[in-house]
């Protein structure tokens, strides 16, 4: 077996549902790389610090330890994991980073319901009051407590709205029948489905089972079967088609949320700061009449204890319309003005929920040229938070970080220095910093980093 097919071989087992082979795999890439076995591309300060895995759904069925190798065959400085209602990821993802010489943080999304916008659409279309809502820098999967509690609460409550989701679906697809526990949760390696592997698996049983699938799914949701038949060629396009028909506004599978459907902003607060994280804004893209009140949602949301925002920014520039393009990277720059103004440290990502999206947004683009700087410090503030909680017990939301820091951006400002000073690689229990000044800290790590 030449270099290339063993690459491949090795490449393919990152994404077995067996971590001990997922981990066996990454190590013996990182072993060829340095032995120049391997071509990587040559490390750029840039960063994906949104990438969800296949512990919620990845569209290219990317691990944890998948996506820190992509960071270092692609030469991505920073990589930040980000899974829907669970934090299963956290620690295979942080040491996996730590194997592959990439700068690692990771977080969890989810969503809120917020009383004071109950009356407008946010960032979750058609849904009032509700919010995609973030948590970032954690450092553990293993959580305790009340923070235990919450995050168990998010899992089932995620779990029962599928269910019941499903169980509507089923009824109006007749004879076509889904089984949560038999044909959805198999394509998940810790029981975290998502829509997004119901329309998988709705979609492959169709075809596997049903003697004329397009001529079935133009009768169910009422469209010519040979619009049907052209959406079928591209399965990104019958994916959201059927998302659309089935599971979102108006669609049978869809119930519209109360305010107990999902946590308050105050309870994914607390059990994100239980962790020692840092709870997290999530932007769509100014358009909508929540989000168009942004100045006033970030400072409500700051006064409940929100410490960053994370923004997509492929999909607020990368836009052919015109008209619609200037609007959106006009409120690009408008929100990234307000997160500064506010001391909000800002992290970016492409997401990767979905087949075509970047690996890394175009950190090169003229338009995002203005926004770079912005878009790295925050990658570096975030990752030195995320070393000095994981090694040293004094990340951003630490005791030790509150007695020293009366500023967010003094805060900002050290544990971005920490994260320039931090390289990635596994650390060994090194001298207690508790009691040591910011300045002893940064001086301590040049001296032992």
């Amino acid at each position: 077996m030449n270099n290339t097919q063993l690459e491949n071989e090795l490449t393919a087992q990152l994404d077995h549902f067996d971590p001990d082979l997922r981990r066996f795999a990454l190590v013996s890439l990182c072993q060829m790389a340095d032995a120049g076995k391997i071509q990587t591309n040559q490390q750029q300060v840039i960063s994906n610090l949104h990438c969800h895995s296949f512990f919620s759904y990845n569209g290219y069925g990317y691990s944890p330890t998948r996506l820190a190798w992509l960071g270092r065959k692609s030469g991505i400085r920073f990589m930040g994991v980000v899974d829907f209602d669970v934090l299963d990821a956290v620690d295979e993802f942080l040491d996996a980073c730590e194997i592959a010489g990439v700068r690692g943080t990771a977080g969890i999304e989810t969503r809120v319901f917020i009383p004071e916008f109950s009356d407008v659409e946010i960032n979750s279309p058609g849904e009032p009051g509700v919010a995609y809502h973030m948590g970032t820098g954690f450092t553990t999967s293993r959580e305790s407590g009340d923070a235990q509690t919450a995050m168990r609460n998010l899992r089932e409550r995620a779990s029962e709205r599928n269910q019941d989701m499903l169980a509507r679906i089923n009824q109006f697809l007749a004879p076509l029948a889904v089984d949560y526990t038999a044909d959805v949760l198999p394509l998940t390696p810790a029981g975290n489905a998502t829509e997004r592997h119901i329309v998988q698996v709705l979609a492959e049983k169709a075809e596997r089972t049903l003697p004329d699938p397009a001529a079935f799914w133009a009768e169910k949701l009422k469209m010519e079967q040979n619009k049907i038949a052209q959406v079928m060629q591209d399965t990104n396009r019958l994916h959201d088609l059927l998302r659309t028909k089935l599971m979102k506004l108006g669609s049978v599978g869809y119930v519209q949320p109360t305010p107990d459907s999902f946590p308050t902003v105050e309870e994914l607060h607390a059990a994100v700061e239980a962790c020692g994280a840092l709870p997290c804004v999530a932007w769509l893209d100014g358009t909508s009449p929540g989000e168009q009140r942004m100045q006033e949602l970030l400072e409500l949301l700051v006064d409940r204890g929100v410490r960053a925002i994370n923004i997509v920014p492929d999909r607020n520039w990368n836009i052919s319309n015109p008209d619609d393009k200037k609007v959106k990277l006009d409120n690009l720059y408008q929100i990234v003005e307000i997160a500064q103004y506010l001391d909000l440290p800002v992290l970016v990502g492409t997401e990767m929920n979905k087949f075509g999206q970047k690996i890394v947004d175009d950190f090169d683009a003229p338009e995002l040229q203005p926004l770079k700087s912005a878009f790295i410090k925050g990658a570096y503030t975030i990752y030195g938070h995320t070393q000095l909680a994981r090694y040293w017990n004094i990340g951003y939301q630490s005791a030790w970080a509150d007695a020293h820091f009366k500023q967010r951006k003094d805060r900002n400002d050290f544990f971005e220095k920490a994260g320039k000073i931090i390289p990635p690689g596994e650390k060994v229990a090194g001298e207690d910093l508790l009691q040591f000044s910011p300045q002893e800290v940064l001086t301590y790590l040049e001296k032992h980093e």
